[in-house]
């Protein structure tokens, strides 16, 4: 099984940047696709960027050139937020897939405000 944990969420005016980072407790990342999603309040659960194996990238096309997702050689995988914006508001998750496995972090939350 994988347990994965968010870190590096916090509290940004407008514009600012954060950079989170989901650590595994095992190296997946080399067969799993890895991703972020979010859940704003009073909305459902998004996908905002996935990163698998070949250099699959996916991006939401609300934050289209302003996040960026990668990894590392060891057990991480960030997602780099740049001007930030309001609605950018929630609780950012990290996912691990591979085939029927499916595993979720408990979430870092992200307030974008001024």
């Amino acid at each position: 099984q994988v347990q994965l944990v968010e870190s590096g969420g916090g509290l940004v005016q407008p514009g600012g940047s954060l950079r989170l980072t989901c650590t595994a407790s095992r190296t997946v990342f080399n067969s799993y696709f890895m991703g972020w999603y979010r859940q704003g309040p009073g909305k459902e659960r998004e996908m905002v960027a996935i990163i698998g194996p070949g250099s699959t990238l996916r991006y939401a096309d609300s934050v289209k050139g302003r996040f960026t997702i990668s990894r590392d050689t060891s057990k991480n995988v960030y997602l780099q937020m740049n001007n930030l914006q309001p609605e950018d508001t929630a609780v950012y998750y990290c996912n691990a897939k591979y085939r029927s496995q499916n595993y979720w972090g408990q979430g870092t939350q992200v307030t974008v405000s001024s």
